[in-house]
């Protein structure tokens, strides 16, 4: 549809005398949100120890972004990080059960031979 001769008045333009619409402002990624995501990630793949920290960061941002109402977002990215960090920290656990057996029975190898 056009606009007829002499119409100020354009589409994409508020009305002559009308204020402008302020700009539109989106919700911001929590700063802790990748950071979470990217210890979790390294806790799986290179190593357990920093596990339960992604574990804590990740739950934590989770709440924050919970609390913001909306005003923060990312919340995908820091519960994968939590995830991994809980994944991470089992298989931590995991671990230090296997070497404690591994060196119990080593010790009883060694205890039991003259």
């Amino acid at each position: 549809m056009t606009n007829p001769p002499g119409d100020p008045y354009q589409p994409d333009q508020p009305p002559p005398g009308y204020a402008p619409p302020p700009p539109m402002q989106y919700a911001q990624d929590h700063p802790r949100a990748t950071l979470s995501l990217i210890l979790g990630i390294l806790s799986v793949v290179l190593c357990q120890l920093i596990s339960p920290f992604a574990w804590v960061i990740g739950k934590r941002t989770v709440n924050e972004i919970d609390a913001s109402q909306g005003q923060l977002t990312g919340r995908g990215l820091a519960q994968a990080g939590y995830i991994l960090g809980i994944v991470g920290t089992v298989l931590l656990v995991l671990g230090i059960i296997y070497l404690i057996v591994v060196f119990v029975i080593i010790g009883l190898a060694f205890q039991s031979s003259p």
